[in-house]
């Protein structure tokens, strides 16, 4: 929320300050009540939408942005979107993952399940959306975060490469620090793509990444370095799957 206060003279501004100071005394001594509904969203730009190490726009820019809407009781609903290249979803230009879930903390650990759906407009009628819950639990010690998450994506058309329906598993590990008194972050990740399935476009692999951001009020600056053990091309003779740095500007609100 932006403030403003235009066209008051110095003696004015100072006694609606005191004013206010005075007024808002009382208040201050109570807790404000927890929001039983809170809103949050954000809006980025990045050098290339990397899925689990694999280029999603042939190592081009995306845009990209979502909004979460969240419950005291811990349930909350996801919708995120990014622009793709047509490989991804025959001949999508567009992914939107609407997301449900529940997040609640047992003793220092917080855990969250949930249920993603991939959604593909435009791709021609063809088989390209998909469910897949997933599971997570997290753990803060200090100023860093370590995390696990599994995501089961059941048998489906959309994730065949030719057997018929197939299913997909993937695991993944990450570590994220602050730098104590400094806007900067640094993060680890390491996954594994349980196959054969179209997400993994063939053979299992494992991914990982390392990377660092700067904050700036709402606005946050990374950059990060992307790569897996695999070889896939598209059709261009790009291959999706090689080492990258990825730069991203994010927007919170």
């Amino acid at each position: 929320m932006r403030k403003s206060i235009i066209g008051l003279s110095a003696p004015i501004f100072s006694a609606l300050a005191l004013v206010s100071a005075l007024v808002a005394m009382p208040a201050m001594a109570q807790d404000e009540p927890t929001p039983e509904i809170t809103v949050t969203g954000n809006a980025a730009v990045v050098t290339d939408y990397r899925f689990r190490g694999i280029s999603q726009t042939n190592k081009k820019f995306a845009l990209q942005g979502g909004i979460t809407v969240s419950h005291a009781s811990g349930f909350y609903a996801s919708l995120w979107g990014s622009s793709i290249d047509e490989y991804v979803a025959a001949g999508s230009d567009q992914e939107l993952d609407l997301i449900g879930g529940y997040s609640t903390t047992v003793g220092a650990a917080t855990i969250d399940v949930g249920v993603l759906y991939y959604y593909y407009p435009g791709n021609a009628g063809q088989n390209t959306d998909f469910f897949e819950p997933y599971a997570s639990v997290k753990g803060t010690f200090g100023p860093a975060t370590a995390k696990l998450t599994v995501n089961y994506a059941p048998k489906a058309k959309a994730l065949s490469v030719g057997n018929g329906k197939e299913d997909s598993l993937y695991v993944g590990g990450d570590l994220s620090a602050s730098v104590p008194n400094t806007p900067i972050g640094v993060s680890a990740h390491l996954g594994h793509s349980f196959g054969p399935s179209y997400l993994t476009i063939g053979d299992e692999y494992t991914d990982w990444n390392i990377g660092a951001t700067y904050t700036w009020n709402h606005l946050t600056f990374g950059v990060s370095y992307v790569d897996t053990d695999k070889s896939s091309y598209t059709a261009a003779g790009h291959n999706i799957s090689k080492a990258g740095v990825v730069g991203s500007l994010t927007a919170s609100f």
